[in-house]
């Protein structure tokens, strides 16, 4: 028996060691770190630590380490700078790898060159949302009665964002210039300030990420009115796209998995294989549907095709908007 004891304890101490299964190379030791670019407790952070949860029977000890700041940047910078050994992998999202490109003139982090892409995770709607007890007085149950509401108090509006360059600031513009309407922009330091400013009737509407709104939507405190997806999204299907007031109007949000950019091709793809496998699992994908949440998978060629055409795409959205940060 303890000879037994003695064996497995050692087994598991050469396990310790001995380089993971996906490391690149036998120096490597230690469990696998996820960067994630922004803070505890948000939509991005909860879905990477339930991956996490899944994945630790299969893959030892993970880590999930946030490391927010500068628009995501520190985290993006912290990834792009770790030994490409597969021990060390990060989050990858619309405005860190589309956005901020555009947005930032000093970058710290090249988004094109500096990542090696492993899977999509995910895409959320973002919707136009009011505060209900605001529509409800106002008589607005439909996209279209906002749209009325908004042309008759032009001028008079102001929408309310995550800050400067953010997701909702760049939807906000893009409808205005499209529609015509004078509504002011105001920006709040991250998503949940700006949504309780808009519960606090200090602004009239937001475009929201669904996965931040959902439970004030359940709640009936906020009314979604359309979403900002080119069409209909199956998680809140009765709702319209702005695309049918703005055609080709979509803003929506996405992340996925990246390593620093010179990880070896075979350990990219073990680890696209058990995340993959993973976010396909009834467990994770529960989470995600509770969290309002597209599970979107891809290949590593195919991610890295889909943040090049986004990052394409974003330029001339950044333009149009006007925003820029030093």
């Amino acid at each position: 028996m303890q000879r037994r004891q003695f064996m497995t304890t050692a087994a598991a101490v050469c396990g310790v060691l001995a380089a993971p299964q996906w490391a690149s190379a036998q120096t490597a030791k230690g469990p696998l770190r996820i960067i994630v670019p922004y803070t505890a407790g948000g939509s991005i952070d909860v879905s990477v630590r339930r991956i996490a949860e899944r994945l630790e029977p299969v893959l030892g000890t993970i880590l999930v380490e946030n490391r927010p700041g500068a628009g995501g940047g520190i985290g993006m910078n912290a990834i792009a700078r770790a030994p490409a050994d597969g021990l060390t992998v990060g989050i990858a999202a619309v405005a860190t790898n589309a956005i901020n490109p555009w947005l930032f003139k000093n970058l710290p982090y090249d988004a094109e060159k500096d990542f090696a892409p492993i899977t999509q995770m995910t895409r959320i709607p973002n919707l136009l949302v009011m505060n209900a007890e605001v529509a409800k007085r106002e008589g607005i149950e439909t996209f279209d009665d906002f749209m009325a509401y908004a042309k008759r108090n032009s001028g008079k509006l102001s929408y309310g964002s995550g800050g400067n360059g953010s997701a909702g600031h760049l939807a906000g513009e893009i409808f205005k210039r499209e529609t015509g309407l004078d509504i002011v922009h105001v920006p709040y330091n991250g998503g949940a300030p700006s949504q309780l400013a808009l519960l606090s009737q200090q602004v009239d509407f937001t475009f929201d990420n669904l996965s931040s709104a959902a439970a004030n939507i359940r709640a009936g405190k906020l009314k979604p009115l359309a979403v900002t997806t080119l069409e209909r999204s199956q998680l809140l299907p009765e709702l319209p796209p702005v695309a049918d007031v703005i055609p080709g109007f979509a803003i929506d949000t996405w992340w996925g998995l990246v390593a620093p950019a010179g990880t070896p091709a075979d350990v990219v793809q073990t680890l696209n294989k058990h995340f993959v496998q993973a976010l396909h699992s009834p467990e994770v994908m529960k989470t995600y549907g509770d969290m309002m949440m597209d599970t979107v998978t891809s290949t590593p060629q195919e991610f890295g095709e889909f943040m090049a055409k986004e990052r394409a795409r974003y330029e001339q959205i950044v333009k149009i908007s006007g925003a820029s940060v030093d």
